[in-house]
């Protein structure tokens, strides 16, 4: 299993995949708050595109997919970052899911360190992500990955029923350091 860029022939499965996330959400608690307006088949067209589309796969299912890009979506600026980036020094981790009958299997860790693979191997200075207040799975993902908090924020994104998000980062520099510690 890998976390690989996802190409057009996966392009009914991923959209699949992610219109099961979004039905387990609905039923469930929505904490990113998706809709079937988004992530849906358009996005994620669009992002294969762009080739920002990743997928994990297991036993060649879709279990989990990812938009790393470095288009923030919204007022970065606006966050309290312990390093001060310009746009193409970070990337940005969007629609993080995991197939909800795989959730508490690692998979979700497992991509976040293939998603800090994938920046250290291109030459980024950090990830940067934005979650929804409250979305403790996320936040508590991320935070165990050493991501730190950045602020509380309005994006300028103009989205009613999210009117800020919550900013966290992972410098890289910081963590390829403490990796060299950890082996000493």
């Amino acid at each position: 299993m890998e976390l690989m860029k996802c190409g057009y022939n996966y392009l009914d499965e991923t959209a699949a995949f992610y219109g099961r996330v979004v039905n387990h959400l609905e039923k469930t608690v929505n904490y990113p708050k998706w809709t079937k307006n988004y992530p849906n088949r358009e996005s994620v067209e669009a992002s294969i595109c762009r080739g920002e589309q990743y997928i994990y796969l297991d036993d060649g299912k879709v279990a989990g997919a990812v938009v790393l890009n470095e288009e923030p979506g919204g007022d970065y600026e606006a966050g309290d970052w312990s390093v001060q980036l310009s746009r193409g020094e970070y990337l940005v981790i969007h629609t993080f899911a995991v197939e909800p009958a795989a959730r508490g299997k690692g998979l979700g860790s497992r991509m976040a360190d293939a998603c800090i693979d994938i920046a250290r191997e291109e030459g980024y200075k950090a990830i940067r992500l934005d979650v929804v207040p409250g979305n403790a799975p996320a936040i508590h993902l991320y935070k165990r990955k050493g991501f730190t908090y950045a602020g509380t924020k309005d994006l300028s994104r103009k989205i009613e029923d999210i009117p800020v998000f919550e900013l966290y980062e992972l410098n890289i520099a910081c963590t390829r350091v403490r990796d060299v510690l950890e082996k000493h």
